[in-house]
C-alpha cells in the first residue's frame, strides 16, 4: 500500500477522532485526542505529521520541542485497520527528522506500563528504557501543618534536587513547565520560574531532605462534575520524615488555590512508593515508562 505523509490539519478533526474514540477499550479512560483535537495542532514548536494510506487517515503523531536539545513524542496513534504496515515508523521517523533539524539530541517518549504493543513499538523504532515513575495523590488540606521546616527558595528546592537519589532515579527527569504531560530535564532556571509563577517547596530542616515544584493546575470532568487538579513536577525526599512533610507542604499548596485533587511524579522504586504507601496517601496503581532515542544514532535516521 502506498503510504502517504502530510501535516495534520485542524479539518482532520473527524477522521482522527474516528479511530481514537476507542483507543483503550478495556480501560476505565477515554482517549484525550477527540477532545483536544484540533487545538491541539496548532501552536509553535510543535510538529504533527500524519499518515494516509490509500487517501484514508491511518495514523498521527505529535513531536514538541522542550529544549535546546530535548524533544518530546506523543500522542502516536494508527488506525486499527493499518496496524503492521509501517505507519508507525513512517510517523516515528518523520518526527526524529523534525526534531533534529531544531537542535536535538534526544527525543522522549511515556508509555504505560500496560501498553505492550506500544512499548514494543517504541523500542522498535528507537527508543531506548530511562526510566519509570508513578503518581502520589495527596489530598488537598487547607490545615495541613508540615512538622519539619519547608521553604520556597528555588536554590535551596535547587540543591535539595541535586543531592537526591530522585534525581538519579529519574535520569534528571521532571515535568515540564510548558507542555503537559511532558518530562525534561529540570534546571535550576525552572525552579525559579516555578517560585515565581506557581510554587515551589523545599524541606529544610537539619539539612535540604526534600524538593517539589507545582507546574499548572487545570480543570478535568470527574464522577461528581467538574474537579480542579493541582499537579506537582517531581516529589524527592531522602526519609521518611522528610516525606511526610513534603506531602503535607504540597497538600496545604493545593489547597490554598482551591484544588480537589493532586498528582505528584515519584520515582517508581520500592522506597519511594512504600514510603507514599506507609504514610497512608494515595498511589497510582500502576508506573509509567518513559523512553529516549538518541538522535545523533544512525538507527534513528531515515
Amino acid at each position: 500500500m502506498g503510504l502517504t505523509l502530510r501535516e495534520a490539519r485542524p479539518d482532520d478533526h473527524e477522521a482522527v477522532a474516528a479511530f481514537t474514540r476507542e483507543t483503550w477499550p478495556d480501560r476505565e479512560f477515554d482517549d484525550y485526542l477527540p477532545d483536544v483535537y484540533p487545538d491541539w495542532v496548532e501552536g509553535e514548536d510543535r510538529y504533527t505529521p500524519l499518515v494516509e494510506v490509500d487517501g484514508d487517515v491511518a495514523g498521527i503523531a505529535q513531536c514538541v520541542v522542550l529544549s535546546e536539545d530535548e524533544a518530546w513524542c506523543q500522542g502516536m496513534r494508527v488506525d486499527p485497520e493499518h496496524r503492521g504496515e509501517g505507519v508507525a515508523r513512517e510517523l516515528t521517523g518523520a518526527l526524529f527528522e523534525w526534531a533534529r533539524e531544531r537542535g536535538a539530541l534526544v527525543a522522549r517518549n511515556m508509555v504505560f506500563a500496560w501498553n505492550a504493543p506500544s512499548l514494543g513499538l517504541s523500542r522498535t523504532v528507537g527508543f531506548d528504557p530511562t526510566t519509570e515513575f508513578r503518581w502520589a495523590q495527596p489530598a488537598p488540606d487547607a490545615g495541613a501543618e508540615p512538622d519539619l521546616a519547608v521553604t520556597d527558595d528555588p536554590n535551596a528546592a535547587w540543591r535539595a534536587w541535586t543531592a537526591s537519589d530522585a534525581r538519579g532515579r529519574l535520569e534528571g527527569l521532571a515535568l515540564d513547565l510548558e507542555e503537559s504531560w511532558a518530562l525534561s530535564e529540570l534546571t535550576r532556571a525552572d525552579l525559579r520560574r516555578a517560585a515565581d509563577e506557581t510554587s515551589v517547596l523545599a524541606v529544610c530542616d537539619d539539612g535540604l531532605r526534600a524538593v517539589s515544584y507545582r507546574v499548572r493546575d487545570y480543570e478535568r470532568e470527574g464522577e461528581e462534575g467538574a474537579e480542579r487538579w493541582a499537579v506537582y513536577g517531581v516529589g524527592a525526599w531522602n526519609d521518611l520524615p522528610a516525606a511526610r512533610a513534603l506531602l503535607a507542604a504540597v497538600a496545604r499548596d493545593a489547597a490554598a488555590i482551591d484544588a480537589d485533587r493532586t498528582r505528584v511524579l515519584i520515582p517508581e522504586t520500592p522506597r519511594f512508593v512504600s514510603d507514599v504507601a506507609a504514610l497512608r496517601t494515595r498511589v497510582s496503581e500502576e508506573p509509567d515508562f518513559v523512553l529516549s532515542a538518541d538522535l545523533t544514532a544512525d538507527r534513528t535516521r531515515r
